[in-house]
């Protein structure tokens, strides 16, 4: 397993999540024992938006002592009191709805305390005005919520409690199906949704991505919005390599399913790569660095990803960025123009003049 650090806090996350949203079907049986195999590799990142009630007494029986290895995302909105999923505004629902999930997973506290799933502008002033918000914060102080996060499919959304509230993460759907306007959540321009990840890496926001396989369409070719199908490893790199992301959380049924998701691990750079998408993506959209390195490698020796990276946080106001740059052994002046870049990137970025305006703008700082 790999981790990534929390930006606001102490934390090591992993970079391979697990969402509960499907697996409440398999059984208490099941349900423990995919818990226990996510466990034995390393994964320590759960959602618990679960489609019903059945995962929290089945989480609760079977961490005991482990507890305090994992962190939980719940979500302040989500309801049980059916039996299954309920989405709620309502302030007396939402605290015997958390009231309800701590008592079932058998713990006092919180890891991170989400405003669930605020896609309207509508929801985020009636969270502000209703009390939740205040009761969230309340939590915080007494200890209960250790950190404050939101979800959300509606970059505008997002960027407008950003400038009022900077929460410690960000649940998002990252996939290139909504990166690139296709689904259901599809929310935002390609570049309006980077810009999003790039504000996040910027003020500290960890994103956990939902939603990376797009409910599964990505990975048929019958359903999938591009006429091919990805792989789950495709997928898992495409949104580990957004600026902001901590983990990925797929939402698995079983046992098999996670066991799937985890031969991310046992995959090499060829089956990573994602890069056949720059021939279904839109025109529009072309001419866009995503960072998936598919130039490599540099004859000069440029980290052409990375430093493509770097410029797009530091345009966006990211201090660290620059500073990030500065450090790196090889810059955008070291490039000779041998295009090599150039005809090896999928999504037709001229690469070559890019390093020129790159170093043009970092010679100033």
């Amino acid at each position: 397993m790999e981790y990534r650090k929390l930006p606001h806090g102490s934390e090591n996350i992993s970079i391979l999540g697990m969402g509960t949203s499907s697996i409440g079907a398999s059984g208490e049986k099941e349900i423990r024992e995919t818990l226990r195999l996510a466990l034995e590799n390393g994964i320590n990142y759960f959602d618990m938006a679960s489609a019903d009630a059945a995962p929290f007494a089945a989480f609760g029986k079977e961490l005991g002592s482990a507890r305090k290895n994992v962190y939980f995302q719940i979500h302040f909105g989500a309801d049980y009191s059916s039996g299954e999923y309920g989405w709620s505004t309502d302030l007396e629902t939402i605290k015997r709805s958390v009231d309800w999930q701590l008592k079932n997973l058998q713990t006092d506290y919180i890891d991170f305390g989400f405003i669930h799933c605020i896609d309207e502008a509508a929801d985020w002033e009636t969270i502000q005005s209703n009390g939740v918000l205040e009761y969230l914060y309340a939590c915080k102080k007494q200890g209960m919520v250790r950190h404050i996060g939101l979800s959300s499919h509606t970059p505008v959304v997002v960027n407008r409690i950003l400038n009022t509230l900077v929460p410690d993460m960000l649940m998002f759907s990252i996939n290139p199906g909504y990166d690139y306007r296709h689904g259901e959540f599809a929310v935002g321009s390609a570049d309006e949704r980077m810009q999003l990840y790039q504000r996040c890496e910027k003020e500290g926001v960890g994103i956990s991505v939902m939603k990376a396989f797009s409910g599964g369409q990505l990975l048929d070719a019958a359903t999938s919005p591009f006429g091919h199908a990805l792989t789950e490893t495709q997928c898992i790199q495409y949104a580990l390599d957004k600026p902001g992301v901590l983990t990925v959380l797929p939402g698995v049924r079983n046992r098999e399913d996670l066991k799937k998701v985890l031969t991310y691990f046992d995959t090499t750079p060829d089956e990573r790569d994602y890069s056949a998408l720059g021939g279904w993506i839109p025109r529009a959209d072309a001419g866009r660095c995503v960072y998936c390195n598919h130039c490599q490698p540099c004859p000069a020796g440029l980290n052409i990803g990375l430093i493509n990276k770097y410029y797009d946080l530091a345009r966006a106001g990211d201090s660290l960025a620059v500073t990030h740059y500065q450090t790196l052994e090889k810059k955008a002046a070291d490039c000779i123009s041998c295009d090599h870049c150039n005809r090896r990137c999928p999504f037709h970025v001229d690469q070559a003049a890019r390093m020129r305006q790159i170093a043009a703008y970092f010679s100033g700082k």
